[in-house]
């Protein structure tokens, strides 16, 4: 043990500059002018040496938070889309925090923060409900999954929340005498959004999306 070895335990703390804190325990006595410059000196050379290895590794301010950093993000949402964020007692925010680790709190005027051990959680969890409030473009092409089949067309499922309907003339270029020919509940598929009516509902296109 260091505290019961030889006669004087030094500690020296500084920067390049100089010296900012010691310590001194001694078990004699006194000690010689001379022992405490030898002192000094050793613990300046290796102050200097340890923060030369540490300048090396830091050469700079760094200009992002690393991706291993605990983050703090908040983001606005309509409150029109807060009921659909939280989703039926509470299972759309619930699910979020399962999936993604990140926790998540939300507010009467829709400030959405989220909470995340790392940046990566902290993404997913914004990409996801980003995905619940964003609004579906006509014209864009978006990936989807078929959630169900029905005589007079696929409903697909996009953006994570919203359903639409691919009607059969829309399915494929060519005539489709039964939807289960071109496609099976599951299939992942690219839908471009043609139109959205007053209510909502959204139209989608197959072959429109396979055009482009």
């Amino acid at each position: 043990d260091e505290d019961h070895l030889g006669d004087m335990d030094f500690k020296v703390a500084g920067t390049k500059d100089g010296i900012t804190s010691l310590q001194m325990d001694i078990k004699i006595t006194s000690i010689t002018s001379d022992i405490m410059k030898e002192a000094l000196v050793q613990a300046k050379e290796g102050r200097l040496h340890i923060l030369g290895e540490m300048a090396k590794a830091i050469d700079k301010s760094r200009d992002s938070i690393s991706d291993y950093a605990p983050t703090i993000t908040t983001i606005q949402v309509h409150k029109d889309k807060i009921r659909e964020v939280i989703g039926k007692g509470g299972a759309v925010i619930r699910e979020i925090t399962e999936k993604t680790g990140a926790k998540i709190e939300i507010n009467d005027v829709g400030l959405v923060s989220i909470a995340a051990v790392d940046r990566e959680s902290g993404q997913a969890a914004i990409d996801w409900i980003n995905s619940i409030v964003e609004e579906p473009e006509i014209g864009k092409i978006y990936e989807g999954k078929v959630v169900k089949l029905m005589d007079f067309g696929a409903f697909v499922n996009f953006m994570g929340s919203r359903d639409g309907l691919v009607h059969i003339s829309q399915l494929k270029n060519e005539r489709v005498e039964k939807v289960s020919d071109v496609v099976k509940e599951g299939d992942v598929v690219k839908v471009k959004v043609l139109d959205i009516d007053g209510r909502g509902k959204v139209k989608l296109s197959m072959k429109e999306a396979e055009t482009e």
